[in-house]
């Protein structure tokens, strides 16, 4: 039997319409209609269990029956900060990715060898893939992507976390070791032009440990995956 479908929607009541492109796609694409089941989600971290009562021409509306806390969320904090790339796609890829891995927040910066820019519909595009993540992944939140204009609000977004990686192609050895992390962890990947020196001096004095993925030069989005791959594994969200 095949996973309930399931929608975000802005707040859970009793009985909840669904509209817009969260209806269209229900109505037109699943051909969803009275009597279905499907799964409501408003981000916090609950799924509700929720019985089409009607489909109107522009709205569906829908009862809700249960709600149960989600079972698919990860039990450690983690934020994936990485530069703005210049293809969509390998942004998009890395949201996806980073969402279905178990990441919690997501950052999108621009530094001083960044050579793409992003606007309000990139913004947009990067956050439907999120929530289109969280809905294959079966995960109860999507998490939401931020645009940070400058290298050192991304820095200072993370000034809460526990651990802090600094990904940087010109570091000769690793300031801590990835394999034996404990708790909420911030991760930092540059955009196709890297890291300057500057930077990499500033992150050290935000507390972030500078650290090495290899003797191999990744591409931006392999190592964005990658690295929040490893993280995930030491913090036991995939074993």
């Amino acid at each position: 039997m095949s996973a309930l479908k399931r929608f975000f929607i802005d707040k859970i009541e009793d009985t909840v319409e669904l509209c817009g492109e969260e209806f269209e796609h229900a109505k037109n694409v699943l051909r969803l209609s009275n009597g279905d089941e499907v799964i409501l989600l408003d981000n916090s971290g609950n799924e509700y269990t929720a019985v089409i009562a009607g489909v109107e021409k522009k709205r569906m509306l829908l009862n809700v029956v249960r709600c149960e806390v989600g079972e698919r969320e990860p039990n450690v904090d983690v934020c994936l900060l990485f530069g703005y790339l210049k293809n969509a796609d390998k942004n998009e890829f890395i949201v996806q990715k980073a969402v279905e891995l178990g990441v919690n927040k997501i950052g999108v910066f621009t530094s001083e060898f960044s050579s793409a820019y992003m606007n309000a519909n990139k913004l947009e595009r990067l956050n439907k893939v999120s929530k289109e993540a969280a809905k294959q992944c079966l995960r109860a939140t999507a998490p939401e992507v931020v645009y940070l204009d400058s290298f050192e609000k991304a820095l200072s977004y993370a000034d809460d976390y526990q651990n802090k990686l600094f990904a940087c192609e010109f570091a000769t050895e690793s300031k801590c070791d990835v394999a034996s992390l404990q708790g909420n962890t911030a991760i930092v990947i540059g955009s196709e032009g890297g890291f300057s020196r500057a930077e990499e001096l500033l992150a050290n004095e935000k507390g972030f440990a500078s650290i090495t993925l290899g003797k191999r030069i990744l591409r931006a989005e392999t190592a964005a995956v990658a690295l929040t791959s490893v993280v995930m594994f030491s913090l036991g969200e995939l074993r």
